[in-house]
């Protein structure tokens, strides 16, 4: 990410700002504390409310700038709300956007339903997301979005073929924003975690 400097030995992220999605728990869980112990103002949300008030409470007694919403990523009235917030309170400038949440569903391909393809949280809200907050990275000069991914993506892996579509489409659209909006000083990449 552009325009960082060291400070004692660690990255400083003074004076940036950052949402990351579904903050509360595992991955963006860990994400939100370190963008937040090196400097960044992160605004986080979760959909469980009572869960995302203790963690704030956590974060606040740290000292880190952490503020939160209660949303369902996979509501797109939810999303756009999010990211009217998260414009507020950030003057209309965001310099990091990690599209971390997802959901997992766990089943041989015949086995689906019809609801199942869809998988709004994995690749809906990550497209949506980065179309809303494109303004507010581009405002902010510095802009940088992140995908947590997965290996399932790019691996056959046994019952995830449903979550492995939505993963590799995933891919795909990384590889577009990275190639289209480093123009407007934003860098587009991902992380691949395991599902092991």
């Amino acid at each position: 990410m552009g325009k960082i400097g060291k400070s004692n030995l660690r990255w400083s992220l003074s004076g940036l700002t950052a949402l990351v999605t579904g903050g509360t728990r595992g991955i963006g869980r860990a994400i939100v504390e370190e963008l937040a112990a090196i400097g960044a103002t992160v605004h986080t949300c979760s959909r469980t409310e009572e869960e995302l008030n203790e963690l704030l409470q956590e974060w606040t007694s740290k000292g880190f700038k952490v503020t939160g919403s209660n949303c369902d990523v996979s509501s797109r009235e939810q999303r756009i709300q999010l990211i009217e917030k998260v414009a507020s309170i950030f003057d209309s400038k965001l310099n990091i956007l990690v599209n971390n949440v997802g959901t997992l569903k766990g089943k041989p391909t015949v086995e689906h339903a019809a609801e199942d393809y869809s998988m709004p949280t994995n690749f809906e809200s990550a497209f949506h997301f980065s179309q809303l907050s494109y303004p507010l990275l581009k405002a902010s000069g510095n802009g940088n979005v992140v995908f947590i991914s997965s290996v399932a993506g790019l691996l056959s892996v046994e019952n995830l073929s449903v979550y492995a579509a939505t993963k590799a489409a995933v891919n795909q659209l990384i590889k577009n924003l990275a190639c289209k909006w480093d123009k407007d000083s934003i860098e587009v990449n991902c992380v691949e975690p395991s599902i092991n």
